[in-house]
């Protein structure tokens, strides 16, 4: 039996246009790249940083992380079937300069569950049972049973009549909440679960997908191959109530009129925004993604139109217009809206 669906969940505005890729183990990149215009910065401590310089990474990311921060920042932890991603969730999640997690090679709905848990598990876990919280004289100050637990985890000593005392557990502390969840679709097996990760959890924000991996897993050798897992990133977002996913990385930085063509062909296919490996890729992005100045007048024609009418109707050029052609061209000018 099927699980019901969820119900689709509000689109944060404005979405982002440009994500911004920087190694965790250069704090001296990361705040440069805090200030290149980029939507949002990501820390990345999987793929571009070395095996010993995993620690230095995130030692560099959380002190980072304790201050808030003028742009969002997300960072992407390692593998979750790996040895680091636990310690590195546990280590952010609270930060008040954390904006979001980005997960990699998220292979189904339970890893979105472990480090949901992960981030909101606190670092030094307060048993709901207290071994010593037995009725009689209180241990001396100074003293204590081996299995007594430190006054810390106690709540103040209650004395009932009599002179004996009740040592009780003191009320666990609130768990904090779970920071924003983006999952990274890098496998066929999490293509294939899809819309069930993109529905896992309520701090799931979003979806991606991880092409490089899924290239080498599939053995794709050009765009034609990622024409359907593509598809499905953009279907499964959206069904689920999510934004448009961006694209993933063009990998070569220097080749910028190849990274138009690939944007304008992202944006026919769905996408909105594009992750980034260096700043020049920026404005392309950007340019390749916001609406032309054609567009936003069919846009407000649309909508002046229906303003005035109501329902459907067509335009003078033969143009028909319903509710779905009056809801895209308010998303472009809302797209036109973000224009530095």
């Amino acid at each position: 039996m099927r699980p019901a669906p969820q119900a689709p969940r509000q689109i944060p505005a404005p979405t982002p246009l440009t994500w911004l890729y920087v190694p965790g183990d250069r704090p001296e990149v990361v705040a440069k790249a805090l200030g290149c215009g980029a939507d949002v910065v990501v820390i990345d401590l999987e793929d571009a940083v070395a095996p010993d310089r995993k620690d230095h990474a995130l030692r560099a990311t959380a002190e980072l992380l304790g201050d808030p921060l003028p742009v969002p920042v997300h960072v992407r932890v390692n593998a979750l079937d790996g040895p680091l991603a636990e310690h590195e969730i546990r280590t952010l999640a609270a930060l008040p300069g954390l904006a979001g997690l980005r997960l990699p090679k998220v292979q189904g709905p339970a890893d979105v569950h472990r480090a949901a848990g992960w981030a909101t598990t606190p670092a030094e876990p307060v048993p709901e049972h207290v071994p010593y919280a037995a009725e009689g004289p209180v241990p001396p100050a100074g003293h204590a049973r081996a299995d007594h637990l430190t006054p810390d985890h106690l709540a103040p000593v209650r004395t009932p009549p009599g002179g004996t005392a009740t040592l009780a557990p003191a009320a666990p502390a609130a768990l904090p909440a779970t920071p924003a969840l983006y999952a990274l679709l890098e496998s066929a097996l999490g293509i294939e679960h899809a819309f069930a990760i993109a529905t896992a959890h309520p701090a799931l924000r979003g979806i991606a997908l991880g092409e490089a991996d899924l290239c080498g897993e599939l053995g794709v050798r050009d765009d034609t191959g990622l024409a359907w897992p593509r598809g499905r990133a953009v279907v499964a977002a959206r069904a689920a109530g999510l934004a448009p996913p961006p694209q993933s990385v063009h990998p070569d930085v220097h080749d910028l009129d190849g990274l138009a063509r690939s944007c304008a062909r992202g944006r026919a296919q769905g996408f909105l925004g594009r992750a980034a490996i260096h700043p020049r890729q920026l404005p392309v992005i950007e340019a390749a993604y916001l609406p032309s100045a054609e567009e936003v007048a069919a846009a407000q024609e649309i909508v002046r139109a229906a303003s005035a009418e109501g329902g459907a109707l067509a335009l003078p050029d033969g143009r028909f217009v319903d509710a779905a052609v009056v809801a895209g061209a308010r998303r472009v000018l809302d797209l036109a809206g973000r224009r530095r």
